[in-house]
């Protein structure tokens, strides 16, 4: 699949050429017709603020689990795809014993929208404030993950 990127302009569409593939224009012909599929690139800058929220949350959440007589340590990555499954993005899957387990899809840019993206971003707020920032309101927490972004 080729891979190019147009600018949007009052007269039409141009090329952004640093973000081309080189020589991806070149084959097409006056007049001819071709398809394209368009797909709005993902915002990284909110990509980092989705993971400034999740570790603003990590650091606040608290377990304190027991398993056999010792303090489970808590983990990131399972964090994150718990919050994603708790904000409704998930596959539902069986596992060896037949039992269903709901796993967290991926949040990678090629796999989901930015539409998706940020509907994803506001549930995670959701869930974060109902089940680990308790304390916080959406401002308050807009507010710290704003200040982290900008240091």
């Amino acid at each position: 699949m080729t891979l190019a990127y147009l600018r949007k302009l009052p007269g039409g569409y141009i090329p952004e050429d640093a973000s081309n593939e080189p020589g991806v224009f070149d084959s097409i012909k006056n007049n001819e017709v071709i398809k394209i599929k368009f797909v709005r690139p993902r915002n990284y800058e909110r990509h980092k603020k989705y993971f400034a929220l999740l570790n603003i949350a990590f650091d606040a959440f608290e377990p304190n689990t027991m398993h056999k007589g010792v303090l489970v340590d808590k983990n990131f990555e399972r964090f994150r795809k718990d919050v994603i499954v708790q904000a409704g993005h998930y596959d539902v899957v069986v596992n060896i014993n037949g039992e269903l387990r709901l796993e967290a899809k991926s949040i990678r840019f090629s796999k989901m929208s930015e539409e998706e993206f940020n509907d994803l971003y506001n549930k995670s707020v959701n869930v974060i404030l109902q089940k680990v920032l308790t304390t916080y309101t959406k401002a308050d927490l807009d507010h710290i993950v704003e200040q982290v972004i900008r240091f």
